[in-house]
């Protein structure tokens, strides 16, 4: 079980005035994140222009590790970065700084193909399941088990509807037998119940701007750092999912 900050995503400045979009602002701020308890770190790098870039990770990987050294640093895939599933693979290609691994999201179509590229560069894989059919798509694959690990991210706002979705996933996992780790997340209202129910059941969990600006009192955070001690404390204090009710 870790808790794993997740510090930019795609959202855009004005979500948060602390919302790192640089490689320099993402180094400090991951360093205050480890230094808050996070145990691994979710980076969307970004280009010159502020936007999210396939480019940008050979600058701003060497930055996060020289500041948070030994924390294993991951960056994402999404089809949305590029817009090209070409240049998306040509990127992955020529990384010269390769993160430790890479969410891919197995709504998109052409996620095998990432995937595979992925592992002739030697990335770890976290494979991101929102839906009981991106579980059964990556079940259905030739190498599907060849990965870092699950990654149940949903979206559903009612924490009703969010959490069969997320029971659904688990379901299909198991009877396919991929029995990877876990790490599972909301976003936005969901945040700090998918938290707790990552605890409830031993998995493990993330925070950050990406998903979420508020704390589990509802009151705005200052920060990424903010978030993590906030999932940390309910990580550390045992605090169950009946908690809510």
């Amino acid at each position: 079980m870790i808790v794993q900050a997740c510090i930019n995503g795609a959202r855009s400045a004005s979500f948060h005035p602390a919302l790192p979009l640089t490689a320099e602002a993402m180094a400090r701020d991951a360093a205050a994140c480890v230094a808050a308890g996070a145990a691994e770190l979710h980076i969307h790098p970004r280009g010159p222009d502020g936007r999210e870039s396939l480019g940008a990770i050979d600058l701003t990987i060497p930055l996060v590790r020289r500041a948070c050294p030994g924390t294993l640093v991951g960056v994402s895939t999404g089809a949305w970065i590029e817009n090209d599933e070409a240049r998306t693979r040509s990127l992955i290609d020529g990384w010269t700084e390769l993160p430790d691994y890479a969410s891919v999201n197995l709504s998109e179509h052409d996620a095998p193909a990432v995937m595979q590229r992925l592992r002739a560069r030697g990335v770890g894989i976290e494979a991101g399941l929102a839906s009981v059919a991106d579980a059964e798509r990556l079940a259905g694959l030739k190498d599907g088990g060849r990965i870092f690990r699950i990654l149940i991210e949903i979206s559903e706002q009612d924490f009703s509807e969010a959490r069969e979705v997320a029971e659904g996933i688990h379901t299909v996992l198991e009877r396919a037998g991929l029995r990877k780790p876990i790490l599972l997340h909301g976003a936005d209202a969901t945040v700090w119940p998918f938290v707790e129910l990552a605890e409830e059941r031993r998995w493990s969990t993330r925070v950050g701007l990406e998903d979420g600006r508020t704390l589990p009192d509802g009151s705005i955070a200052s920060g990424n750092a903010a978030l993590v001690a906030a999932a940390v404390g309910i990580f550390r204090s045992g605090r169950a999912v009946g908690s809510r009710q």
